[in-house]
């Protein structure tokens, strides 16, 4: 079992920043990859930003140059921090991890929305 339990969303206005948290426990083995994904109201989740074990990132064109995803592998944790933020960055974003040979794992979501 993995547990991810994210944190950091909220209410910004435009033009702010959030950095979002996810902190993973449990069976993290056989690490793929972990990232961000979003969900706005009536919309698919969409991939926003993602880091593999091995380091490398990928953005959705969306957010690119506005934010960055890292990883504390001593914590376990991947951040991703936003700028620039867009009304339409509103969504819940949710924490992933992905794992060689099985089932990817969620969080729970976490509610961003910026006022504009």
């Amino acid at each position: 079992q993995v547990q991810l339990v994210e944190s950091g969303g909220g209410l910004v206005q435009a033009g702010g920043s959030l950095r979002l948290s996810c902190a993973a426990s449990g069976s993290i083995f056989r690490l793929r990859a972990m990232g961000w994904y979003r969900q706005a109201p009536g919309q698919q989740r969409v991939l926003v930003a993602s880091i593999t074990s091995g380091s490398s990132t990928n953005y959705a064109d969306s957010v690119k140059g506005r934010s960055t995803i890292s990883r504390d592998n001593a914590k376990n944790t991947v951040y991703l921090q936003m700028n620039s933020l867009k009304p339409e960055d509103t969504a819940v974003y949710y924490c992933y991890l992905a794992r060689y040979g099985l089932s990817d794992c969620w969080g729970q979501g976490t509610q961003v929305t910026v006022s504009s």
